[in-house]
């Protein structure tokens, strides 16, 4: 039997796909199977009530985890004069103007999280088909648009996790590492559903928040008590 088969089964076994777990037995259950070579990611999946092809129905955001995401993010940040030189003094990994412009639009992106001045999203703009997609395009709604470049690259390198529901109405990210102990998981995982509940549209009706779930880069999905979990991210 191929290896790779003995270790699905190994991170397997044990796992109800169809039983609700609390959050600390969630965490549980997904650290003890993390048994990758590196350190794997911890992510989130929640399905939510909404169908976002409507505007009423977004759901964006961003969220500072209390205990980072266990990479550093790269940033690069649009903007002149100043602001430029205040985002190279805060630490961000590229600045620039029109020659950023044409290295993305080459479709050469080497950053996580792009950060622009005002001034400058006439430029940012025209990038709409290269960004858009890969849900870079800044955003005053999630602080990346904004004049104080400084606290924005703070944020982006601290563990601000930027969320935003896809077309079938899923939101995920990763919320840390399977290295975390168990309760930086638990205190992330937290900040991160309050978030998402927080952002909750006018346009949503009935039940929000419909199913979550947790998994590591290479283990199984363990499904959490939406209701129990909302409510533990409350408490």
């Amino acid at each position: 039997m191929p290896k790779t088969t003995k270790r699905m089964q190994k991170t397997h076994a044990g796992i109800d796909s169809r039983k609700l777990h609390t959050l600390d037995e969630a965490v549980k259950l997904i650290k003890a199977r993390a048994s990758a070579k590196f350190d794997e990611t911890v992510e989130i999946a929640m399905n939510l009530g909404v169908d976002p092809k409507y505007p009423d129905q977004q759901v964006r955001g961003v969220v500072s985890l209390p205990n980072g995401t266990g990479r550093t993010a790269r940033v690069a940040v649009f903007a002149k004069g100043a602001k430029a030189e205040e985002a190279k003094a805060a630490g961000a990994d590229i600045v620039g103007e029109q020659d950023l412009f044409e290295t993305i639009n080459g479709g050469k992106i080497e950053f996580d999280r792009l950060i622009a001045t005002p001034d400058m999203m006439a430029l940012v703009g025209r990038l709409g088909k290269v960004l858009g997609p890969r849900g870079l395009m800044p955003n005053p709604k999630v602080g990346t648009v904004t004049m104080d470049v400084k606290k924005a690259i703070a944020d982006a390198k601290g563990g601000a996790v930027e969320f935003r529901v896809e077309k079938a109405g899923i939101v995920h990210a990763g919320v840390g590492k399977a290295s975390f102990t168990e309760e930086q998981i638990a205190q992330n995982v937290k900040a991160f559903i309050d978030a998402v509940s927080k952002a909750k549209p006018s346009g949503a009706k009935g039940t929000f928040v419909r199913k979550v779930a947790l998994s590591t880069t290479m283990g199984p999905g363990v499904r959490l008590d939406p209701a129990a979990a909302i409510a533990a991210a409350q408490s």
